[in-house]
């Protein structure tokens, strides 16, 4: 259902019918936004998660260019 078709029934019902259709709409909209909510916890690392994004050079351990002098 379009938003077109759906506006278009909703001007055909008369004003009370319209304050009821609105409180309904508020509902389904605050129950949605909590149920968006509850997913937002942390998710939880999985082992392993990252293997192949981190690299590291083959000089790491080798001290830096600037600090060379004071070694």
């Amino acid at each position: 259902m379009t938003s077109l078709s759906l506006y278009t029934k909703l001007e055909t019902l008369p004003s009370e019918l319209k304050e009821e259709a609105k409180k309904f709409i508020e509902n389904l909209v605050e129950k949605n936004r909590k149920k968006k909510g509850d997913n937002l916890q942390k998710p939880t690392p999985k082992f392993g998660g990252l293997k192949g994004k981190i690299h590291l050079s083959d000089d790491f351990d080798e001290p830096l260019d600037d600090f060379k002098e004071y070694i």
